[in-house]
């Protein structure tokens, strides 16, 4: 995985991921297939007013999965191959777990609440936190450090981050649509069983663009990708606030 350039590459990113993602599918395609069941499976237990705990189980299993990705990735960053059995990734995330979900609820809020005042505010906040998640994993630091080590990678290739951004966010909706597509027609169950089969295949390719872009970020910031780094302490002066200009904090 090498994305060898003083500015990262949507291109490039989507390119290793899929690199990866064709190299490592028998460990990756299981696994999804076992965490997205269990969503699916909720999806048809629980209907009507119980349907927001379905949102929640989702939350968590897909948070879960991700973190295993980055692990994976993060062993392959080291030397080129995956030195870790299956299991490992699994398990190397399970002491996170907990930060990881209150790190994607705080960010589902926050871009919700962005996208809902002015739009710009949510799609900055979205591109600044972009690899939050991936920087928890590797570097565990915490929450609301994992967000300004995002911050801190992202600066300075803002624009490029947020082009991969929407060039994920225009993938999930073509395969919204076609689920759609395919599941019209169909009962509950058949409804659940194509969304299942969307996620399993979609789910990831989404996490490694996430941990792609992290490791490649950190390699273009002159980081060695396969030793954690300690963020800088955070500056309470500098308050996360929507930029004033197009380029203001990218």
């Amino acid at each position: 995985m090498q994305v060898q350039t003083d500015r990262l590459r949507p291109g490039a990113v989507i390119s290793s991921a899929l690199e990866i993602y064709g190299a490592q599918v028998w460990v990756l395609i299981p696994a999804a297939v076992a965490v997205f069941a269990i969503v699916a499976v909720a999806g048809l237990v629980f209907t009507g007013s119980a349907a927001a705990l379905v949102s929640l189980v989702a939350l968590v299993l897909a948070t879960f999965y991700q973190g295993m990705v980055v692990e994976l990735v993060g062993d392959i960053v080291k030397d080129g191959r995956r030195d870790s059995s299956v299991g490992q990734p699994f398990s190397a995330v399970t002491p996170i777990w907990l930060p990881l979900i209150a790190l994607s609820l705080l960010l589902g809020i926050a871009v919700t609440i962005g996208f809902v005042l002015l739009i710009v505010p949510g799609v900055y906040l979205l591109t600044i936190w972009a690899v939050a998640a991936p920087s928890l994993v590797i570097e565990r630091h915490g929450v609301f450090a994992a967000l300004g080590r995002s911050r801190e990678l992202v600066r300075g290739h803002g624009w490029q981050v947020l082009g991969v951004i929407l060039l994920v966010l225009l993938l999930t909706l073509l395969v919204g649509i076609i689920v759609g597509i395919l599941a019209s027609g169909l009962g509950h169950a058949g409804v659940a069983i194509v969304q299942w089969a969307a996620d399993v295949i979609v789910s990831p390719f989404t996490a490694l663009i996430g941990a792609v872009m992290y490791f490649s970020l950190r390699r273009l910031h002159g980081e060695s990708a396969a030793e954690p780094v300690a963020p800088a302490p955070p500056d309470p002066t500098q308050a996360v606030r929507p930029p004033s200009s197009p380029d203001a904090g990218l």
